[in-house]
């Protein structure tokens, strides 16, 4: 019966890819995910570390620019491994890694895969309120030039659990973000639902790439929450033609967002 189901589960990984590398003749389009990848452990499956399964989920949609979270580096929670360089060469991608702390013998963040040569790296330190508790966050930012010349910020990061936290750091990322001229997309784990008021603040420059009946993202079996997003700065001549929640897809407890754009 487990055969069977791994079976079922590579049938649709496999259709998942011949469906998304289809491309309307003349059109260019941009392909962005989303992926929490919860250090590679499948939920069902304690201690096992297993990258190849993120790896193919990464390439059964083949996109342009993925934003990863909870990634181990060097940790002896996943045997000393690099798990951004695994995954960069595991996709075929260029990696960029942003810690947010010291954990377990090496580093954990979250990190970015491009199939675009990158230009620039950014590193920004996200804030959290004095006299409570927290674990550094961060904003991680490449730069790429898209097929038709221009060049595009994208954005990856990973919000607190708490409240007062979220609240700083979405300010402190609109500051960031909000003033820069070109495009600029934003994805990642924001910890926290469209209704939220936090999300209200990031839509002071940034619109989501689903704003109705969207899909929960987490947990990964019977999924109630919608809490990974992409986003992408208001004025950009991108256009949103697609978004979708990967279901059925167990290599993580976060289900991943993929969203498509077309280029001007």
């Amino acid at each position: 019966m487990k055969r069977y189901f791994q079976f079922l589960s590579t049938l649709c990984l496999l259709f998942m890819y011949a469906f998304s590398t289809v491309a309307q003749p003349g059109i260019k389009t941009l392909k962005v995910m989303t992926y929490n990848i919860h250090h590679g452990n499948p939920p069902a499956q304690s201690g096992v570390i297993d990258l190849p399964a993120i790896a193919d989920v990464i390439k059964s949609q083949a996109p342009d620019l993925v934003a990863l979270q909870e990634l181990d580096v060097l940790t002896n929670r996943v045997n000393g491994v690099d798990e951004v360089k695994k995954l960069a060469e595991l996709t075929g991608m260029h990696p960029f890694f942003s810690k947010g702390i010291d954990f377990d013998g090496g580093e954990y963040g979250i990190a970015i895969l491009s199939r675009f040569k990158i230009n620039r790296t950014e590193r920004f330190p996200l804030p959290f309120k004095e006299g409570l508790s927290a674990e550094a966050r961060s904003l991680a930012v490449v730069n790429v030039t898209l097929p038709n010349g221009t060049q595009l910020d994208f954005a990856c990061t990973h919000l607190d659990l708490k409240e007062e936290h979220r609240l700083l750091q979405v300010a402190e990322i609109n500051k960031i973000l909000g003033s820069r001229k070109g495009t600029v997309i934003l994805a990642g784990d924001f910890n926290f639902e469209a209704t939220n008021p936090a999300m209200a603040i990031l839509e002071q420059h940034f619109s989501r790439s689903c704003r109705e009946n969207c899909d929960p993202t987490i947990p990964e079996v019977n999924p109630k929450e919608e809490i990974d997003f992409i986003l992408l700065k208001k004025g950009s001549p991108l256009k949103v033609t697609a978004h979708q929640v990967l279901k059925n897809i167990i290599a993580s407890d976060h289900l991943p967002v993929v969203a498509s754009y077309i280029l001007p």
